[in-house]
């Protein structure tokens, strides 16, 4: 199969589809891959690297998507990006579709390609592979930013999050006990930090104090989650809905309740965000100021450590890439559920339950699209 990595053109976009380790194991297997010139350069994977692979380098964007069948990115495409792709090839990136424009899901309907989002990709336990693959950085990544935004230069409350003799450390409450949670919180924790997680799932709850026996844990009813919010110093945001946008757990009046100078880290913000005052922002503005509290709301945080994050995702999604190049993707959806899971669009249909009940769109089951052969794959 030809399969195409394009370098990613969203501000401050560093990651990488690919790296060059995951071509030389696509070309060894028998396929061959095409890179944008410069695509890894940001995250310090030169093109010498990728063709020292075996992989070719293109010198546009268009000629890669042109000449592909399976094309590997990180965020989804652009309008300019789906307006080239044809109605045989299959896109694997971070869509979030739950919180696109409704024209960017049209055009991934009217141009019948098959869409698999990396963010809903799931195995039968309930994991999801891919993502946990980015949360397992992001959970440690936010406790590192609360830590900066908290210095007095920062604009925080001049608070260290372990403390000192006889000076308290700060409380981070951390909202979800999933894979960004659990990870935020055994950070936090080694820091020295107040640690707070609070998630209505016991099971996940229960595996966290296993895991960091020193966190304080409760269900996340509206009454513990206004009470935590107002005495902490730091709140991480860390909650998810499979493949649904996120609900505003901490409404506006209770960020209101916080000290000047707290900090909230919204890392929920990809799907929505689960504070009511957050918004995007980016990594070259990634603060604003709402009621005296930093809020930092970066939607792909993880690409501000490019090299880890792009290793750790293609770590991930190589095992599923190697599936699709290898059996074709009818085949590959067929016997492999975790990508069945991850489909959003397939040959002009919506195949993903969430997304059709967001957009009001007709929602077909994917078995019955895969028979749809050369249509739609």
């Amino acid at each position: 199969m030809n399969i195409g990595v394009l370098k990613e053109t969203a501000l401050c976009e560093r990651r990488v589809g690919l790296t060059p380790a995951s071509v030389r194991r696509l070309i060894e297997s028998g396929h061959r891959v095409l890179v944008e010139r410069g695509a890894g350069e940001r995250s310090h994977f030169p093109d010498t690297n990728y063709e020292s692979a075996g992989g070719g380098i293109a010198f546009s964007a268009a000629e890669v998507i042109d000449r592909c069948e399976l094309l590997v990115k990180i965020e989804r495409p652009t309008r300019q990006e789906f307006e080239r792709l044809h109605a045989r090839q299959t896109v694997l990136a971070f869509f979030h579709l739950a919180v696109a424009e409704p024209e960017e899901v049209h055009l991934a309907l009217d141009r019948a390609i098959t869409t698999i989002g990396y963010e809903i990709m799931e195995t039968a336990e309930g994991r999801l592979p891919v993502l946990e693959s980015i949360s397992e950085i992001a959970g440690p990544m936010a406790v590192a930013v609360a830590a900066h935004l908290l210095r007095s230069s920062s604009g925080g409350r001049g608070i260290l999050l372990g403390g000192a003799p006889g000076i308290p450390p700060a409380r981070v409450v951390i909202l979800g006990a999933g894979v960004v949670g659990s990870c935020a919180a055994r950070t936090a924790l080694a820091s020295g930090a107040l640690t707070f997680v609070l998630d209505n799932d016991v099971g996940k709850l229960r595996r966290l104090l296993a895991a960091a026996p020193g966190v304080v844990t409760g269900l996340a009813d509206t009454g513990t989650v206004r009470e935590a919010v107002r005495r902490a110093d730091v709140l991480i945001g860390a909650v998810l809905l499979h493949g649904e946008r996120t609900p505003h757990l901490v409404t506006r009046s209770m960020v209101e309740t916080m000290q000047a100078g707290g900090v909230v880290i919204d890392v929920s913000i990809d799907q929505g965000g689960c504070v009511e005052t957050s918004r995007p922002t980016t990594l070259a503005d990634p603060v604003f100021l709402a009621g005296g509290i930093l809020h930092y709301c970066v939607p792909n945080m993880t690409a501000d450590i490019a090299h880890t994050a792009s290793a750790a995702l293609s770590q991930a999604s190589l095992p599923y890439i190697l599936d699709l190049a290898g059996l074709g993707v009818e085949e590959a959806l067929e016997r492999c559920p975790d990508l069945a899971r991850g489909v959003y669009t397939l040959g002009g249909e919506c195949a993903h339950q969430a997304l059709a009940e967001r957009w009001h769109l007709r929602r077909r089951e994917i078995h019955s699209l895969v028979g749809i052969g050369d249509a739609g794959l």
